[in-house]
């Protein structure tokens, strides 16, 4: 068994078993340290006996002991009311063991627990960011780094955020369920920005050797479904779950056989998961009957226009734009205006895409990749070259992932060679 393996399993199912253990538990502190010692277990153990074969209800399991052991080592110091009551009610259920137990009953509630533990996160005690940053430490399986790459945040800094957010959860007692009904409009949107981080990360992943991390945007997709199925008729829930079908849709063409990212307008489109294109679809048309639009619906609806080109000419660039307009009416943010100037470069050329692009407040996205790539590509067009390859090092010098970072390494070679 190798290191990959095990960093494999680690990121497929740490959240699971975090949030099973916060079940039981009750306390997020405990639960994530018990779920580290069994991975730290597992990494010595798992080398030489071999991998079982449940590896998520092993780590569950190894966890939940240790933290049992640690609840009594507590019990003789100023805690033991709280580890007595907590030791009491674990007592009640038989003691597994990881070796020969199929923990079949205590894998099983995962989705819910999963569910539970993202509602818990988007308490609304937390600040919006603090909420999304705690899911992704908590059910993402980010690290702090990557977390901090996707607020474009010093890590340090998304470190203290959430050292904070589990102490006001603490603090305030909160609980783990899945809110009432009335609590649901608090909760939703940071549940679903959670989510689209998550989906975010393994789309173009900040870290790690390939363009994506697959059990992410698995994942992603996993707890889109779910939330579906249990508040059906939220229309930004069924959008956001459309989207990602349709995005990751694309994702058998984006790379080649050696792993090179391969960009939109060059895919085969022969390539692209014809069913899950068929499911986005029909959920995008369920939220057009609804006419309740919202960020996440019309997001899908973009992504529905590319899907229904059967080449990158054949793309409806004029209503990509129209829906862009509509988006940047919820969401006026500079991202969203980037978005829409690459998308005017696509429908009036690249010299208003350009114009567009220079009209938007470049200090704000001055530490965001896309702006650079798509300015260099801009430029490119217009033939101005040297401000071209100037824009391209920029990217280059802000993207961490290495596909990312060969097909623009390329692309400004492509340029300097025509210098």
């Amino acid at each position: 068994m190798s290191d990959d393996d095990l960093t494999s399993v680690f990121r497929r199912e740490a959240g699971r078993c975090t949030a099973t253990l916060i079940r039981v538990l009750g306390e997020v502190d405990l639960a994530e340290d018990a779920v580290a010692e069994a991975f730290a277990i597992a990494a010595e153990r798992w080398p030489v006996h071999g991998m079982p074969p449940n590896p998520g209800g092993w780590i569950t399991t190894t966890a939940r002991n240790r933290a049992i052991d640690r609840l009594r080592r507590e019990s003789s110091r100023a805690d033991r009311h709280r580890a007595a009551h907590r030791l009491q009610a674990l007592a009640m259920e038989p003691d597994p063991d990881p070796e020969l137990d199929d923990l079949d009953g205590l894998v099983d509630v995962v989705a819910d627990d999963q569910l539970r533990l993202m509602f818990l996160c988007c308490h609304p005690a937390l600040s919006p960011d603090a909420q999304v940053a705690l899911t992704l430490r908590l059910l993402g399986g980010l690290d702090t780094g990557e977390i901090a790459r996707a607020f474009v945040v010093p890590e340090a800094t998304m470190a203290q955020r959430i050292v904070r957010a589990k102490r006001k959860l603490r603090d305030n007692n909160a609980s783990y369920r899945i809110p009432e009904a009335a609590e649901l409009p608090d909760r939703l949107g940071p549940v679903l920005a959670a989510i689209a981080l998550i989906f975010t990360e393994g789309h173009t992943a900040t870290s790690g050797d390939g363009l994506v991390r697959v059990d992410l945007s698995t994942e992603a997709l996993r707890l889109g479904r779910v939330l579906v199925e249990l508040m059906p008729d939220e229309p930004e829930a069924v959008g956001l779950l459309a989207l990602m079908l349709l995005t990751d849709a694309r994702r058998p063409a984006r790379t080649t056989t050696d792993g090179s990212m391969v960009r939109l307008a060059d895919q085969d489109r022969s390539l692209w998961d014809q069913a899950r294109i068929r499911e986005g679809h029909a959920l995008v048309r369920a939220c057009l009957r609804r006419n309740q639009p919202g960020p996440y619906q019309i997001q899908a609806a973009i992504a529905a226009v590319h899907a229904d080109a059967p080449t990158s000419d054949a793309t409806d660039w004029s209503q990509i734009v129209a829906l862009y307009d509509q988006l940047y009416a919820f969401r006026p943010n500079p991202v969203v205006a980037l978005n829409r100037a690459i998308a005017v470069g696509e429908l009036r050329g690249a010299a208003e895409g350009l114009a567009a692009l220079d009209a938007l407040d470049a200090e704000r996205l001055a530490d965001y990749q896309p702006y650079h790539a798509a300015r260099a590509d801009l430029l490119a067009r217009v033939g101005r070259t040297a401000e071209s390859i100037e824009a391209y090092e920029g990217a280059i010098a802000r993207t961490t992932n290495p596909a990312e970072r060969g097909f623009l390494t390329r692309q400004l070679h492509r340029l300097d060679s025509r210098r």
